[in-house]
């Protein structure tokens, strides 16, 4: 299967333009926006889409880009994660949502 995407970037730029203007922060057991000053709850927000990018030189540079809406909070978002063993510890609930669409 092709990526859709050639590069993170391509991928951010196309989700703006789509009105995903959000960025959002992982926290253990929520979703931060601080331009918002809000934090939503694993049932407050829903994964659109997720793209998987893979570093061809660095492991280190591996990310997860999801498209995120709230219908509650009236968002659209981007969260940019890191994966691997050095990423950080997170609530049950927390995992669960992040995995449900792989």
């Amino acid at each position: 299967m092709q990526p859709e995407f050639d590069t993170m970037v391509e991928a951010i730029e196309r989700l703006r333009a789509l009105g995903y203007t959000y960025d959002f922060n992982l926290r253990p057991d929520c979703l931060e926006c601080s331009s918002e000053e809000k934090s939503l709850s694993p049932d407050e927000f829903e994964i659109d889409k997720i793209y998987r990018f893979d570093g061809m030189t660095n492991p280190d540079d591996e990310s997860i880009l999801y498209a995120i809406s709230s219908k509650d909070h009236n968002m659209k978002g981007i969260l940019v994660n890191g994966y691997g063993p050095d990423s950080d510890p997170f609530s049950q609930e927390m995992i669960e949502k992040l995995a449900q669409r792989f």
